[in-house]
């Protein structure tokens, strides 16, 4: 599909800026985003080696403020976001009554009643409209501010060292899922110590038109550390062998977060209950149905989306992500299998195009970066 054939919905503030660096151009949950630039294994080793710097304009940010901004929230996801501190971040899910995954989410406090949380572009909408509903009797309001806001991130080893000199934010004090209000360039900005690819990095939230000057500087500030623009494609690839699940494909309504390995974010004892946690009291004391493992290929082939499981003849579940690891040179995948293949070192099978090719169970993640 040509650029010229894709009509999206929505363009970032910065689709002119990836025209400008010849990146291919797709339709991504209704937005024109970057699948790459030079390609997805370039990109995504200039990450692990270097840096480097990804819009994420189509994320959706929400923000909810007033007095009981926390209770609703904490009524609302499964999380509890009372128990931050201003300045911190914790991940998240919201849920539908019956503990399906409606999407997962990031939740930062801004201030004692203020929160920002961000969600999946392809649920932005969705998760805006749930959690409208869910603060309604409140003393709580809604800013849905996707449209209004560009995210631009940086991701790699270099990354602070590029951006420390183009803000006044103390990024060594800056905590792992942290926040501070400050500027980048100049420009007011929230600067974020979260990221998606298993590396060290920052997120820089910005009003929508002044994303270019943040993508420019950095571009600049990073050019010389050999910073490299980078696409969805290697995005993917990156969370992947981080083991970090993707919404559509490890999360979906028809999955839980106790079957994701996510039982730990759910606080099923936090004071006023929250939507869904009488099903996920119920899934803890049960235990799952199907449970999320990551698989190496003993065997040639790439395990990809939707292949079947085998142990032996019998089915034992679904691939939901599978790639060529550029970093580790073999290949992986994440899989729901049955409860009793989920342990590590359990040989099975993934059906590919009819041949069943030996795959064994590993702990997630597949990598993780040098301390």
């Amino acid at each position: 599909m040509t650029d010229a054939e894709v009509i999206p919905a929505h363009e970032t503030a910065l689709v002119e800026v990836h025209r400008r660096l010849g990146a291919r151009l797709i339709d991504f949950a209704g937005w024109l985003m970057p699948v790459q630039y030079t390609g997805i294994i370039e990109e995504h080793r200039a990450v692990r080696e270097r840096a480097g710097l990804f819009d994420l304009s189509h994320m959706g940010e929400l923000f909810v403020e007033g007095a009981a901004a926390g209770d609703a929230l904490a009524a609302a996801v499964v999380s509890d976001p009372r128990t931050l501190a201003v300045g911190r971040a914790q991940y998240s899910m919201i849920c539908a009554p019956d503990g399906g995954i409606i999407d997962d989410l990031i939740v930062y406090r801004l201030a004692a009643d203020r929160f920002l949380v961000v969600a999946n572009a392809g649920n932005a909408a969705i998760v805006s409209d749930e959690l409208a509903a869910r603060l309604h009797g409140w003393s709580a309001v809604l800013d849905d501010r996707s449209l209004a806001t560009s995210l631009v991130a940086i991701q790699g080893p270099a990354a602070a060292g590029v951006l420390g000199p183009l803000t006044d934010v103390d990024l060594a004090g800056l905590r792992y899922y942290a926040i501070a209000e400050g500027s980048v360039a100049g420009i007011p900005a929230l600067v974020a110590r979260t990221g998606y690819t298993g590396e060290e990095g920052f997120e820089v939230f910005v009003e929508w038109d002044r994303g270019i000057e943040i993508w420019k500087a950095l571009e600049a500030a990073g050019a010389a550390a050999g910073v490299a623009p980078c696409g969805l494609g290697a995005r993917d690839t990156l969370r992947l062998e981080a083991g970090m699940p993707l919404y559509g494909n490890e999360l979906d309504r028809s999955t839980n977060p106790f079957d994701a390995g996510l039982g730990r974010v759910v606080k099923l004892d936090k004071p006023g209950g929250f939507v869904g946690r009488d099903a996920l009291a119920r899934v803890e004391r049960d235990g799952p149905a199907k449970r999320l493992v990551g698989l190496e290929m003993a065997g040639r082939g790439i395990a990809r989306h939707g292949y079947p499981v085998l142990n032996g003849a019998s089915p034992s579940g679904v691939i939901t992500s599978g790639t060529m690891s550029p970093t580790l040179g073999r290949a992986i995948a994440m899989a729901y299998v049955a409860p009793a293949d989920a342990e590590p070192g359990t040989m099975l099978a993934v059906d590919i195009r009819g041949t069943g090719v030996p795959a064994h169970v590993v702990p997630l993640p597949f990598y993780r970066r040098p301390t």
